[in-house]
């Protein structure tokens, strides 16, 4: 399992506990610097940044990946429409949360969601 990190860059401890809810090693943890232009339409931008990241359509099929979306909420639409056109489904995202009453701004897992599942769950309540 993979992680393509567009966030803060994630702590030891926070793999960890990544790694323990999973039941497996992460291989790999890509921290994804994300700068945009807001100036500048958003879809190009997160092709580029998907693109610069150098995995292959077959990788993007076939592989376990593990995202941790970008703060801001347009990039983060756009972001999953593309990832699912990649992989041909929604991703798993993880969330984290802060620590509570920690001395420093400190943060956890919160949970790991797998949007998919979200998806499927959704269209069986219609």
């Amino acid at each position: 399992m993979q992680i393509i990190n567009f966030s803060h860059p994630l702590t030891a401890e926070q793999i960890e506990q990544i790694e323990a809810r999973l039941g497996g090693k992460i291989s790999e943890v890509r921290n994804v610097r994300v700068q945009f232009d807001v100036e500048q339409p958003f879809v190009p931008q997160v092709v580029e940044l998907l693109d610069s990241l150098g995995v292959s359509q077959e990788q993007w099929q076939t592989e376990g990946w593990l995202i941790v979306l970008p703060s801001l909420n347009f990039i983060t639409a756009v972001l999953l429409a593309e990832l699912h056109g990649r992989t041909g489904h929604f991703p798993t995202v993880i969330r984290l949360k802060p620590v509570q009453d920690a001395l420093v701004t400190k943060f956890e897992l919160a949970e790991i969601i797998n949007l998919e599942q979200v998806r499927n769950a959704a269209r069986a309540r219609r």
